[in-house]
């Protein structure tokens, strides 16, 4: 069906356009010392923009960029597709060589680095296959670590990059299709290589507007940037907060103390982020009782009722959202009811610690079998989560087999195990792959493995996630050594850290002498998690 020419596409650039006309003299950032108004965002987004367009970068392009959440990457998330491209938002964490494979895979022509993060790039500098140019991007504003670090890599400086374009917007805030590529978000590769998940126009417009409902946004928001914007986008929220006028504060550096500062020296309202930052705030020496309404929204992985119960007593209202890079981030909602009011605060924190049902957004969630066929609500019946709708992927950029096997039988499998209660929530049980969640971010363990039997010491590994205080978990490797060979944990562990991202390596090594394997050789991973988390409850991403 041909669609009216009256009815115009969807997109989350229009939120921007909204915002200035409706906000111009707003506080829209706030960064430190430094503040732009609604009108002012809405100027450099056009600047940026059209140095984009000047630079050579049109539609279809990819634009990276490596930087902590810092105002320039806030308006990146609008310049990029406002200049036709989709913007590519790298994980800081990552090792030069990460960096490299997401730059070569997406394409990216330009690639801006925040010099407090050019160390990572400097290695790779002159082995990027698309990138045209590096722009060196100083952060002169905020303070942490690497904030106004003087630029080392070849290329322009950022202010460079802006004098190349006018400040025409002749081409307007709109798109010519809904369904064009705004951004492409890499998992964590938590099967080997990270996938390239590439999200429409039109599913981060309504991603966004279901951020907006379910954590309870208005033009009266103070958003304190918490999450990394890196990550799906900081869950569609950069678009979020700015289709209701709300203000956006940066945080180069997320740090509790600083964020309990932030807190009451800029009346925040909101944050988002996963458990360990709850773990953070709740235990900081800063902590105590908020002196106004603060909602936290939280996923990455499932969080415990303590924590929950502990944010809440210090005033929080925790949102429990679950979903994955393929979904725009969040996809379901632990959605609070009437009936739970009287629910003591142990059994709300339990309730609230469900994945719960979709949000308002995206079609109905679905837990099946292997046939596809929905597994009774019975809270005791084990199937797979699976998803579909409006705001999950388009599909993996230049993987069409990936993408297919994904939408097995038309549905997203999210490789989660969960139940189905009979109130409709959802609760995930398990993994189907042996995934370690660690503040947040996916850790293959296939990926760890490979980077341990690259050493020529080590005969086989196994590794799986143990407990810990305050990432959830992180993972430890079991190890098998050569005959003969001498090496020691921490050696290993170093070495781990040149081959992969620091945060991914092994927290603890143990050797022994066998792995327990089945029959036909297959290493059982279960029976050393089991001992792992002995007495203690294992739970997953949320």
């Amino acid at each position: 069906m041909t669609q009216p020419p009256y009815i115009t596409p969807l997109t989350p650039l229009a939120f921007l356009e909204r915002a200035a006309t409706v906000h111009p003299e707003k506080t829209a950032i706030r960064y430190g010392e430094r503040s732009l108004s609604y009108a002012e965002f809405a100027e450099h987004t056009v600047r940026l923009a059209a140095a984009l367009r000047a630079s050579g970068v049109g539609a279809g392009d990819r634009v990276a960029y490596l930087s902590p959440n810092t105002p320039e990457l806030l308006i990146a998330h609008f310049a990029v597709p406002l200049a036709g491209a989709s913007l590519v938002a790298v994980n800081t964490r990552l090792s030069p060589e990460e960096v490299r494979y997401i730059c070569d895979h997406s394409g990216a022509e330009l690639l801006v680095v925040d010099t407090g993060l050019q160390e990572t790039v400097l290695p790779i500098a002159d082995r990027l296959a698309s990138v045209r140019e590096i722009v060196s991007l100083v952060d002169r504003t905020g303070t942490g670590l690497g904030a106004g670090a003087p630029p080392l890599l070849p290329g322009p400086d950022y202010e460079e990059l802006l004098s190349r374009g006018d400040d025409d917007a002749a081409q307007g805030w709109t798109v010519d299709d809904e369904l064009d590529t705004i951004s492409v978000n890499y998992t964590s590769g938590t099967t080997g290589r990270p996938k390239g998940v590439m999200y429409s126009h039109r599913g981060a417009y309504l991603n966004a507007l279901g951020e907006v409902i379910h954590s309870r946004h208005t033009p009266d928001s103070v958003y304190l940037w918490t999450l990394p914007m890196f990550h799906c986008n900081g869950w569609c929220t950069a678009w979020a907060v700015t289709a209701v006028g709300g203000t956006h504060v940066c945080l180069r550096t997320v740090e509790p103390e600083s964020i309990w500062r932030l807190i009451e020296s800029e009346s925040v309202t909101h944050l988002n982020g996963a458990p360990t930052v709850l773990v953070m705030l709740a235990n900081s020496p800063a902590a105590r009782p908020l002196a106004r309404p603060l909602t936290v929204t939280t996923a990455g992985a499932a969080p415990s009722p303590a924590i929950i119960g502990r944010m809440e007593e210090l005033g929080a209202s925790i949102v429990h959202v679950y979903g994955l890079t393929e979904t725009y981030g969040p996809y379901t909602v632990c959605e609070r009811k009437e009936a739970w009011t009287d629910a003591g605060p142990d059994e709300l924190a339990r309730l609230l610690s469900r994945q719960g049902v979709a949000m308002v957004q995206a079609d109905p969630i679905r837990v099946v079998d292997a046939d596809m066929r929905d597994v009774p609500k019975d809270g005791r019946t084990v199937g797979e989560v699976v998803m579909r709708g409006n705001t999950v992927m388009k599909g993996y950029l230049n993987d069409p087999e990936a993408t297919a096997e994904a939408f097995t039988g038309g549905w997203f499998h999210s490789g989660d195990l969960g139940v189905w209660h009979d109130d409709g929530y959802i609760e995930l049980t398990d993994r189907a792959k042996d995934v370690i969640v660690s503040g947040g971010e996916n850790i293959s363990t296939i990926e760890v493995e490979q980077a341990l039997l690259s050493h020529d010491q080590v005969l086989e590994v196994a590794v799986v996630g143990i407990p810990d205080d305050r990432w959830g978990e992180r993972p430890k490797a079991f190890v098998m050594l050569k005959h003969g060979a001498a090496l020691d944990g921490d050696s290993l562990i170093e070495h781990v850290r040149s081959r992969i991202a620091r945060y991914k390596a092994p927290a603890v090594v143990e050797f022994v002498t066998e792995l327990p394997k089945t029959a036909t050789g297959k290493i059982q991973k279960f029976e050393l998690r089991a001992k792992e988390w002995s007495g203690q409850e294992r739970r997953i991403r949320g």
